[in-house]
């Protein structure tokens, strides 16, 4: 649909990297953005700068965005906000399971049962819920993380399930590494992290990521953009590892 179908948009986890990129995007179409985060400082400086209309809020509180949900017809949700926590799971702690879930999963489901029901009474809506490479493939980290991510995958497609027969469309973007500053977030701001993760590496930018799914809204109202993965050129997920027993082979002499 063209954007101009489109008047209210709601984009989590706005107040810093691709949420903060995709607030801009959009505004730039003339979309009335509601911008979620929990930085104030930061929101406000994004409201100056691009006229979004800021709310200092945190996605786990169900009140909060019960209220901001019932008053706006949103025609656009942006499911951005994320968290992850640098521990393996095998060392995870209740507090970081509880953390991951209310907001990379319980706060998504919530969003979408106050929002979509409206987008289909209208018969009109698009939502983006930003998952993760993490939640299609395996690699060392979090489980946590992969299985919140897996969890918006499926949700994402489910969506359309429910929403089949009207003119509601869902996008699932999975980026892979990305020039932000969730790294700086989850493993500490520091040039080590920096080096890690950035430093000398070829990634997309979040403006990269906002531009991608600018396409899927804007695409004819007959298209449904399901997926993109976005991954740097240079990365490929997946590979095979396999380990020798630590204590020797079992049944070889």
């Amino acid at each position: 649909m063209p954007f101009s179908d489109y008047r209210n948009a709601l984009v989590t986890g706005a107040s810093s990297g691709i949420g903060a990129a995709v607030v801009a995007r959009l505004r730039r179409e003339g979309i009335a953005v509601h911008a979620v985060a929990r930085n104030a400082e930061a929101l406000a400086a994004l409201a100056a700068e691009t006229g979004c209309i800021a709310h200092c809020l945190d996605v786990t509180d169900l009140a909060g965005i019960t209220s901001l949900a019932n008053g706006t017809e949103f025609d656009i949700l942006v499911n951005n906000a994320g968290v992850d926590r640098a521990r393996p799971f095998l060392k995870a702690e209740p507090e970081d399971i509880d953390l991951l879930v209310d907001v990379n999963l319980r706060a998504v489901l919530h969003l979408c049962r106050l929002i979509v029901p409206g987008m289909v009474a209208r018969d009109r809506g698009h939502v983006i819920n930003i998952s993760s490479i993490a939640g299609a493939y395996n690699f060392g980290g979090n489980s946590s993380y992969h299985a919140t991510k897996a969890a918006i995958s499926m949700l994402s497609r489910q969506l359309r399930i429910d929403a089949f027969g009207h003119r509601v469309r869902v996008t699932e973007i999975c980026p892979g590494r990305v020039a932000t500053d969730i790294f700086a977030h989850v493993h500490g701001a520091t040039e080590e992290t920096y080096d890690r993760f950035i430093r000398g590496f070829e990634l997309p930018q979040a403006t990269d990521i906002a531009d991608a799914i600018a396409f899927a809204i804007a695409a004819p109202g007959a298209v449904n953009i399901g997926h993109m993965e976005i991954t740097p050129t240079l990365q490929v997920p997946g590979g095979l590892s396999t380990a020798r027993p630590p204590d020797g082979p079992a049944g070889v002499a």
